[in-house]
């Protein structure tokens, strides 16, 4: 049985009396949990006020113009049952919606019409030159999230304003259509088959998770638009893996676990002050390189809906006990899903380790706009030939994507060599 909520202005910090500069719903409207509702402007940033729960918008109590607090009511909602809970995270990326799995399989024909549906939704028209686009700083950050410039995106509302759903149907249209279709000089791909799997067998359609969709475009994007090459190396960790075990046993009694990878973001700023066109960005024409004075690292975090990257800031400041405290306490938010935006931005370099699943190498795809991303697999011992005599050391598989319109080979291979020789040895990371 259905009931009415208020849906209140959530804990936004210090700040009161914030204006709305955007409202992204009306009454009547059938929405979902974290489906945005307002805009909020403060004298810093820009922020949108996400639902709690799904359902029917009752009545609006706000509009543009009106000065909120924590607190504040913003509508009432005509609930389900069952409520979703709130989820950190970025903007959700949209996908065409999948068939509910008590449905009958749509027949070929039908499920071609509604996979060609994107292409006929609102397409952009760029602006002439010299107009300007006109959208709120979270719409705009939200397009960039998306790799969008929204001064290519047509606006349907008030004046030509650019909606969050004209930033969507934008994304929509270009994915659904073959790259390379509108003419320019994109890859020719072939448009993805529509395939009535239902008539081969039984089947379960199941929605990917947000975090999914959005890493899924991300990933998409960062992998077609840069030209990646892999490096692999091994590093030998045996004296490291001995110093780190005695640690260990050291900060037990403080509740930190010293992991290899608070080793490893150590050692890859020790490459990165060594090799600085790794720690940098290409400017968005793509024809500066812009040098990063600060060390921010992403790690790659494994949670129950997907990939996550928060980012370590100033991991060249920090020592390793400091790392390890701040790695799993990152990690812990990210898979309870209280993982900030602002945590999972600003990030110079990144670093993916599967070393406690396991595998032996893979290609990481590189998280734009940074310029290279390092792959961690299993460590194994292996027999190394040493002072003519083969003896057993601890190895540790390094993966290297990187960018090659920045980055060439010998500059990739030294990196790797140079922080195979840091791993190996720790006393370096105190140079």
């Amino acid at each position: 049985m259905a009931e009415t909520k208020q849906v209140m202005v959530p804990d936004i910090g210090d700040y009161k009396d914030v204006s709305i500069i955007e409202v992204m719903v009306k009454a009547g409207d059938t929405i979902k949990a974290e489906d945005n509702l307002v805009t909020l402007e403060t004298d810093k940033a820009a922020m949108d006020v996400p639902s709690p729960y799904a359902g029917v918008i009752k009545e609006m109590k706000v509009k543009v113009g009106d000065k909120v607090s924590q607190g504040s009511l913003i509508l009432l909602l005509e609930s389900s049952d069952v409520a979703s809970e709130p989820q950190a995270g970025k903007p959700e990326v949209p996908v065409a919606a999948a068939p509910a799995k008590s449905a009958p399989a749509a027949p070929p024909a039908a499920a071609a019409k509604t996979a060609a549906a994107p292409v006929a939704v609102q397409t952009s028209q760029p602006v002439v030159a010299g107009g300007k686009a006109h959208a709120s700083p979270a719409i705009r950050r939200f397009a960039r999230e998306l790799g969008v410039q929204v001064a290519q995106v047509k606006g349907s509302g008030a004046k030509g304003r650019v909606t969050k759903d004209d930033v969507q149907l934008f994304v929509k249209a270009a994915l659904a259509q073959p790259r390379g279709a509108a003419g320019g000089n994109g890859l020719q791909v072939l448009a993805t088959p529509v395939v009535d799997f239902a008539k081969f067998g039984a089947i379960e359609t199941r929605p990917l998770s947000r975090i999914k969709k959005i890493a899924g475009a991300n990933l998409h994007r960062n992998w077609v638009t840069i030209p990646h090459v892999t490096q692999f190396d091994e590093a030998d960790i045996t004296e490291m893996e001995v110093f780190r075990k005695e640690l260990g046993v050291e900060y037990a009694k403080q509740n930190i676990k010293i992991t290899p990878l608070a080793f490893m973001l150590k050692a890859a700023v020790v490459a990165l002050q060594k090799f600085p066109e790794f720690n940098a960005s290409l400017d968005a024409i793509g024809e500066n390189l812009v040098l990063k004075q600060y060390f921010h690292i992403g790690v790659a975090v494994d949670t129950p809906d997907g990939l996550m990257v928060p980012v370590l800031r100033d991991v060249d400041k920090k020592g390793i006990v400091q790392l390890a405290k701040e790695l799993g306490e990152i990690s812990a938010r990210a898979r309870e899903k209280k993982i900030t935006a602002a945590e999972m931005q600003g990030g110079c370099f990144s670093i993916s380790s599967l070393g406690g699943i396991g595998g032996t190498a893979f290609t990481p795809i590189i998280n734009a706009p940074e310029l290279a991303i390092l792959g961690v697999s299993k460590a194994i011992i292996k027999p190394m030939h040493q002072d003519d005599t083969f003896v057993a050391r601890l190895m540790l598989p390094l993966s290297l994507s990187y960018d090659h319109r920045v980055i060439d080979g010998a500059a990739a291979v030294r990196f790797t060599v140079y922080l195979a020789q840091v791993l190996a040895d720790t006393r370096r990371l105190a140079l």
